[in-house]
């Protein structure tokens, strides 16, 4: 499979970037097919420049751009995004419009009574409490 990737140039500390198309099975840093343009994070504005023309042909190939690869060519217009689905925590504000994956429900907190001795979920161990700790006596009965 060949994607279009990012490929990290510059020295320690000062990263500079390549977007380039690749085997997958090569390194991040190794060999490429094609060099499209390049990425440079530091100066602000980031300097950016990608041939659109030779990227769209990748694309037409079959090449997948990485997902940095990817934001980058939406951020410059190139390819449009995708409404990618993002989790997001439980109780965040989420932007009118937006669409959000709940996160996953937290689990019941396992309380264990006085005397039992196992773990029951806390609305059972709150029963257990208001009839007396009876859940203990029935474990006892059934032995």
């Amino acid at each position: 499979m060949v994607k279009i990737r990012l490929k990290r140039m510059g020295t320690t500390k000062r990263p500079f970037y390549r977007l380039v198309v690749a085997d997958a099975r090569s390194p991040r840093d190794g060999r490429f097919i094609e060099a499209l343009g390049y990425y440079d994070p530091l100066p602000q504005p980031a300097a950016v420049r990608i041939d659109a023309d030779r990227v769209r042909e990748w694309l037409s190939r079959g090449a997948r751009p990485s997902d940095s690869a990817r934001d980058l060519l939406v951020a410059q217009g190139i390819i449009a995004g995708d409404p990618r689905r993002r989790a997001v925590p439980a109780g965040a504000p989420v932007a009118a419009g937006a669409t959000a994956v709940e996160a996953e429900p937290e689990p019941e907190p396992v309380v264990a009574p006085a005397g039992s001795g196992g773990a029951v979920p806390a609305d059972e161990a709150a029963e257990a409490a208001q009839d007396g700790g009876g859940g203990a006596a029935v474990a006892e009965e059934s032995a």
